[in-house]
């Protein structure tokens, strides 16, 4: 499978602060990849040299093909790219501001164009800075998407957006990746909304890759775990590694199980460290919760 975007010991600091600190990492065509990472993880820095933002101090950074450093129009009119921090230009209508970026790349389509302004309900004689917040994303992605790029990249695109506008957005992006077949780099904190859309995750902790895996396999491997035990049973002091965040309440053991493979597997370790617990109860869980439970083992290493 090809990449379209590789990264290669990649590194970035401002003064004394080193936000990216050997960052490998491939994105393959044709999947939606959400980059994820606690605030001050590194992932804006790292899609900011992607786009030749930001010029890395050292590593490589390759998107479809050229250095990044080197990224120019001839790159750009393939890379569809949505921030939270677009500066659009708000006096303009939003039939100017389609009117100003469809010269700027040659196989902007009229017709896609046409359709997207449909299925995003935006007001072509509306100024930019009347339109709410999530209009104008919806303005910016549409600007984005009607050149049919290769990589579509999303920067916290969600921020601030209401449940509904968040959802259409969501849904649009959904059935155009799918019909179109885009590669798609998005970094978010909204993980519900991530959850809908990844193909694949990448966690960044701390500057560094701390996870890169398919969704499927992500979700296949985490379980939340109780277990009650019997009144006179104490919790020996070693545990399974794999068993992570163990807390006990009276007679209920607590932990996320990050290596599940079936039930057998797990209660053959629950007997062996275990033997007089009574029963079990597993549960699949979200995108958010396996998140937050690597967030704080992360933070726990930091301390450590």
């Amino acid at each position: 499978m090809n990449s379209l975007i590789e990264l290669h010991d990649l590194r970035k600091s401002f003064r004394k602060t080193e936000a990216v600190k050997g960052l490998t990492l491939s994105v393959p065509e044709g999947q939606v990849t959400a980059f994820l990472g606690p605030n001050g993880a590194g992932k804006s820095t790292t899609i900011k040299c992607l786009l030749n933002l930001h010029r890395p101090d050292a590593g490589a950074a390759t998107v479809l093909g050229c250095d990044s450093r080197k990224l120019g129009p001839a790159q750009f009119q393939h890379i569809g790219y949505v921030s939270e921090n677009m500066e659009l230009p708000l006096w303009m209508t939003v039939a100017q501001f389609l009117d100003y970026c469809r010269p700027l790349y040659p196989q902007w389509d009229r017709a896609f164009e046409a359709r997207l302004l449909k299925q995003f309900d935006l007001p072509l004689k509306t100024k930019l800075k009347d339109l709410s917040r999530g209009m104008r994303m919806k303005a910016a992605l549409l600007s984005s998407l009607a050149y049919r790029p290769k990589l579509v990249v999303l920067d916290e695109p969600f921020s601030g957006l209401d449940p509904l506008v968040r959802d259409e957005f969501i849904r649009g992006l959904l059935e155009l990746t799918e019909q179109e077949g885009w590669t798609v780099f998005a970094s978010s904190h909204d993980i519900e909304e991530v959850q809908r859309l990844a193909d694949r995750i990448a966690i960044i902790n701390n500057g560094r890759l701390a996870l890169d895996e398919t969704s499927d396999s992500l979700h296949a491997r985490f379980r939340s775990v109780e277990i009650i035990l019997p009144d006179d049973m104490s919790v020996p002091a070693s545990l399974p590694a794999e068993w992570m965040h163990v807390e006990q309440a009276g007679r209920v053991l607590r932990f996320i199980d990050s290596r599940f493979s079936e039930d057998q597997a797990l209660e053959s370790a629950i007997r062996a460290t275990l033997p007089s617990a009574a029963q079990h109860e597993t549960r699949v869980m979200t995108l958010r919760e396996i998140f937050v439970a690597l967030a704080r083992a992360y933070r726990l290493e930091g301390r450590a």
